[in-house]
């Protein structure tokens, strides 16, 4: 018999019309080669089945004869492949499919997804989004620690404050949009050789907004946004990272006619700081002492992210030596508890040293 279209259909010799139809649409959706994991000959191979048994008188005289009864390659009236997948990516609109028999299938939920026409239709868009804003903040290294709120102010498209982002001047006539019915978009049916296609285009009266206003506000033009100054607060949270950018939802540009906000983007560079060297929450700050107080030990003060503290230098603290101050260092980003601050300690030698001062020194060396 050649080819088994049942089987390529997987569908029984018993089946239906109906269970025909419906095992094609799941093969065609699964197979078409425009789609992620496609597959082109199996695609052929399912729509040269379906011309078949889909259609009364074929399938009799494939059941009686086999594939070879006369297919001319599966398309009929000539059409061959490449002409086929044209016409299905143009939308098979206004084409003759050369006897290309689909069986009164709506092929339009089959491709509609794949070439962008037909199914439920696409909705046309009826506003457009805002812009994104982007701005650098400099900020010092004790705000990174601790965080802080700032008000900043931007100069920006915000929604119009006369008419409140409705486009039309307060108080005049607003009506439905007639042709669309308020939807902002009109669809269209159209008869093909392959059955029933359903598009959807912008309302070209309405321009997709749904209403009809007779009076545009004076103050935006009908756009419903209007460029001023406006005031944020931002919220820098502690433990940021230089560098990192911070993302304010709805805090950009209003888009025009109803279209939705933009994002703010802050993105933040901490000031370097002659004191401190960070290490992700740690700090490294350095201390010079003199070579008594690395002998003998000492108490001395230490600049922190908090203020001045005491810190006891050891007796015989070598040159290079790191000392930890517990918890003052950077706030850890999203938590609560607090780095290090490790002092490192560097022991200044004179070179100037009095005729008393180098005598006891060498009285020292000499006890050894």
């Amino acid at each position: 018999m050649g080819k088994d279209y049942y089987k390529i259909l997987g569908v029984e010799k018993t089946a239906s019309e109906e269970e025909i139809k419906q095992a094609f649409r799941k093969l065609a959706h699964k197979h078409h080669p425009d789609k992620e994991g496609g597959d082109e000959a199996k695609f052929k191979e399912i729509n040269e089945a379906y011309q078949v048994l889909g259609n009364a008188q074929k399938r009799q005289q494939y059941d009686q004869f086999g594939s070879t009864f006369d297919q001319q390659g599966g398309f009929g009236g000539g059409m061959n492949w490449e002409d086929f997948m044209r016409q299905a990516r143009g939308g098979f609109a206004g084409g003759n499919m050369g006897g290309f028999d689909f069986g009164g299938i709506d092929l339009g939920d089959i491709f509609g997804d794949i070439f962008g026409f037909g199914g439920g239709g696409r909705r046309a868009p009826r506003e457009s989004r805002g812009q994104d804003i982007q701005i650098e903040m400099q900020i010092s290294l004790h705000d990174a620690a601790f965080g802080f709120k700032k008000t900043i102010e931007l100069y920006k498209h915000i929604k119009c404050p006369h008419c409140k982002g409705d486009l039309a001047e307060p108080g005049s006539k607003v009506e439905t949009c007639n042709t669309c019915k308020g939807q902002g978009q009109i669809m269209r049916v159209q008869r093909t050789f392959i059955g029933n296609i359903q598009t959807s285009s912008i309302c070209p009266d309405c321009h997709g907004q749904g209403k009809k206003i007779h009076e545009p506000c004076h103050e935006c033009r009908g756009q419903g946004i209007v460029k001023k100054k406006e005031e944020i607060e931002i919220n820098i949270p502690a433990g940021i990272e230089d560098g990192a950018t911070i993302r304010y939802s709805g805090q950009g540009e209003a888009g025009a006619k109803g279209g939705r906000v933009g994002d703010l983007y802050v993105r933040v560079d901490i000031r370097p700081e002659r004191n401190f060297e960070r290490h992700g929450a740690d700090l490294l700050t350095r201390k010079k002492i003199s070579f008594i107080q690395a002998i003998l030990g000492d108490k001395v003060d230490i600049q922190t992210l908090d203020g001045e503290v005491s810190l006891k230098i050891p007796a015989g603290t070598q040159p290079g030596t790191k000392l930890r101050l517990k918890d003052k260092g950077m706030t850890k980003f999203e938590r609560r508890d607090r780095g290090d601050l490790y002092v490192e300690i560097e022991v200044e030698i004179p070179d100037n040293l009095s005729r008393a001062q180098r005598k006891l020194l060498e009285e020292y060396r000499d006890l050894d």
